[in-house]
């Protein structure tokens, strides 16, 4: 039986890689990449010659098909994101589905745990996280305002990613729509530049006006 395992990866430092990981992405026939330049850096840095093939958001279905029959010869697979968990806020979880509709049982799935920012973030928060809700990347416009008017009247603490540029945009919606909860917020988690942010949110918007506003944003409002 065909193993498609499921590999995260570091979000940052490369140190954060599992020993089983190294050593699946070593023993697989072919490593799936959201990007095939930014997994070479991580391969490359353990030495690791396994052939890649890239798969990412708008990958045509031939290329899904041509996985579905490596995996029907009994090649093994691992999947990998450029960052954290495949299929998190991230299209391989299309691919898995694919897989399992076409191969059924004949093909073995398999999670290779590890980094995931909106795990890493909340571990840091210092806020309730015995639930929480996730909504991945926010919708850019359409709907987006009743987002955020939902995660201000939730009950429970919600967490979003945001890009360099909409994250100032985004808070003084929020600043805009009345929120007066405890908001963190983790930029560049695990690399050379992280910064966490803390406060009400006119505490946050100040300290980020103040700084460099470059990376990833996890935001967790309490």
């Amino acid at each position: 039986m065909s193993k498609l395992y499921i590999v995260a990866t570091p979000i940052g430092n490369l140190e954060d890689i599992t020993l089983r990981a190294l050593r699946i992405l070593k023993e697989v026939d072919f490593v799936l990449c959201e990007d095939t330049r930014v997994t070479k850096v991580l391969l490359n840095k353990y030495e690791i010659k396994t052939a890649t093939l890239s798969y990412f958001q708008h990958s045509k279905i031939t290329k899904v098909n041509k996985i579905i029959d490596l995996l029907k010869k009994g090649n093994d697979f691992a999947l990998v994101s450029d960052a954290g968990t495949p299929g998190i806020s991230d299209p391989g979880n299309k691919l898995i589905e694919q897989v399992i509709g076409v191969l059924k049982n004949s093909v073995e799935i398999i999670t290779i745990p590890g980094p995931s920012a909106v795990v890493s973030a909340l571990s840091i928060s210092g806020l309730p996280t015995d639930k929480f809700i996730f909504y991945g990347f926010l919708p850019h416009k359409k709907g987006k305002e009743k987002i955020l008017q939902e995660i201000i009247n939730n009950k429970f603490t919600s967490v979003f990613y945001e890009s360099t540029h909409r994250i100032l945009k985004t808070l003084n919606k929020l600043q805009e729509l009345g929120l007066t909860k405890q908001v963190v917020i983790c930029r560049e988690l695990t690399k050379k530049f992280e910064t966490v942010y803390r406060g009400t949110i006119d505490e946050v918007l100040k300290q980020l006006n103040n700084d460099t506003i470059k990376g990833e944003f996890v935001v967790i409002i309490n």
